[in-house]
């Protein structure tokens, strides 16, 4: 697998000081975006993404599939018509 890891920090000035903009991508190319108010803060916050990729792609995978069960469930009982955005 090719990893998608990447990162930017971006110090943003605010009315009540500085913060730092964290926007991590995990080995997935999933995106966490917070803000932390120091850099130690920020690069914790990257390293527990990047800890945390498999963890992450489970769930997301598992989410996945339980709404496509839930499409499923839908369509069969004649609640989805079939419109791509679900609002039938």
């Amino acid at each position: 697998m090719l990893s998608k890891r990447n990162y930017k920090i971006t110090p943003e000035t605010r009315s009540y000081g500085t913060m730092f903009k964290v926007e991590a991508w995990n080995d997935y190319g999933m995106k966490r975006t917070v803000y932390e108010d120091n850099v130690m803060s920020a690069s914790e916050v990257i390293m527990n993404w990047w800890e945390s990729s498999e963890e992450e792609f489970n769930k997301m995978n598992l989410l996945s599939r339980a709404i496509k069960q839930c499409n499923e469930i839908d369509k069969s009982s004649g609640i989805l018509k079939g419109n791509y955005d679900g609002l039938d």
